[in-house]
């Protein structure tokens, strides 16, 4: 059975996690809004979302079809494909354990977003720009170190190479991905704060060398980091 994915089909954005640990598990899957129209496109995936005929309607993308179910949430996807693929722990504790450094991701996730749209994802950046510089000072200044701090922790604990130990689950995976964005939207923040977190790029690096996830990163599937997607490079935001 192929997985059904519905994402916006020119950015990383929050559906990158999913494709990741799709690719690690080698799980077929039709990335749907990037198919061409009829039966894929953007409308296809608005169709879902916005459609009549879904009787628990998902919020937004990323979407995962499997069957019968529809599954709405990064962190719900992840943890549903998780557990069928062998990229969670077998334990109820190792479950939630994974789940909860995957909503600390998303956590960040939401606030690297916000250091470049502070006010309203409606408005343009360059209306905006004043406060983004503001939210971004902090998110350099304090937040970035704290996350990685966090994972730093973690991984020290855990007595690696991964967050839970010797197997790797899909929180790795979203942490090598939250790595490359902050590394593509502030290089210079993360050049002094990766210093500090030998740990994480280790896990990185590992995560980069695993052989599906490098042919995937090698590959036209993985789409660039770009200015529309979650994590932007603004140089005045990283002086």
């Amino acid at each position: 059975m192929a997985y059904e994915l519905y994402y916006w089909p020119t950015i990383q954005g929050r559906g990158e996690f999913v494709r990741l640990a799709l690719e690690e598990a080698d799980a077929p899957y039709d990335d749907v809004a990037r198919a061409p129209e009829p039966d894929g496109g953007v409308p296809a995936m608005l169709a879902l979302i916005d459609g009549d005929s879904v009787p628990h309607p998902p919020f937004a993308p990323p979407v995962l079809r499997a069957g019968r179910l529809l599954i709405g949430q990064t962190a719900a996807i992840l943890l549903f494909l998780g557990d069928r693929h062998g990229l969670a722990p077998k334990t109820e504790s190792g479950r939630l354990w994974v789940h909860q450094i995957q909503l600390t991701l998303a956590d960040l996730v939401v606030e690297a977003h916000d250091s470049h749209h502070p006010i309203a994802s409606s408005l343009y950046y360059e209306d905006q720009k004043k406060e983004a510089a503001r939210r971004a000072e902090s998110f350099r200044t304090e937040r970035i170190p704290k996350f990685l701090g966090w994972c730093e922790t973690v991984l020290e604990r855990s007595g690696g190479p991964w967050l839970t130990g010797r197997r790797l689950t899909y929180a790795d995976l979203s942490l090598f991905q939250v790595v490359e964005g902050l590394r593509f939207a502030f290089p210079r923040t993360m050049k002094r704060q990766e210093r500090k977190a030998p740990h994480v790029v280790a896990l990185r690096a590992a995560v980069a060398a695993r052989p599906r996830i490098a042919a995937y990163l090698a590959s036209e599937r993985r789409i660039p980091f770009n200015q529309m997607g979650i994590f932007r490079r603004y140089p005045e935001l990283d002086p």
